[in-house]
């Protein structure tokens, strides 16, 4: 068995959009916009058409609301990474490309998570930012084997450091100006991974 195919566990979540996913969504385009000590309970409440007092039936304040946010995205994109794997059949080119599709996706549509993240994962608890590192360091490890299945002349150093480096590319997309339309913003960030993933094989 392949370093990549022992790999292989849990699908993606498949739930319906809830009232609490709505809350979620808002309270991360708020947070992302304006931070989160500059957002109240009442106006993400507003955003959702409930009453702030109204959220604390879903959460127990803005807290957990951005501990969900973070481990969520966290662990969807560790789910979603092991159902490529799974889905890729050992075919190490097939998973890269889908890897990279998945990041895509999400690059382009959770930008607030990206913002999130790079500007409160200091705010959660010690406990909830420890999961959001593993399961990070997670993720991370499903790419760094994919890359050193096709790339075996690289070492581990060089493949991490690659790994990175796409993930700083993807990840960008909230600090551009002016974005593309989607299909020219997919296309630009495939090419940019597939750039800095190729240079292992010089």
């Amino acid at each position: 068995m392949s370093r990549i195919e022992s790999m292989t566990t849990s699908p993606t979540r498949t739930d319906a959009p809830t009232r609490r996913e709505q809350i979620l969504k808002e309270a991360a385009r708020l947070f992302a916009e304006r931070g989160f000590h500059g957002v109240g309970v009442d106006e993400i409440g507003a955003a959702v058409g409930i009453s702030g007092p109204g959220l604390y039936r879903h959460f127990p304040g803005k807290d957990a609301m951005l501990a969900e946010l973070l481990v969520g995205i966290s662990e969807r994109l560790l789910d979603g990474g092991r159902l490529r794997v799974a889905e890729a059949g050992g075919d190490p080119r097939a998973l890269l490309g889908s890897l990279i599709d998945g990041h895509i996706d999400f690059a382009l549509d959770d930008r607030p998570l990206i913002t999130l993240h790079d500007r409160e994962l200091d705010r959660l608890r010690d406990e909830d930012r420890k999961r959001v590192r593993q399961l990070q360091r997670q993720y991370v490890e499903l790419w760094v084997a994919v890359v050193r299945e096709l790339h075996p002349q690289a070492g581990e150093p060089e493949a991490r450091a690659a790994v990175h480096a796409v993930f700083g590319l993807l990840n960008s997309t909230p600090h551009l100006g002016a974005p593309l339309g989607r299909a020219e913003m997919e296309r630009l960030l495939r090419n940019l991974a597939h750039g800095a993933l190729g240079a292992l094989a010089a």
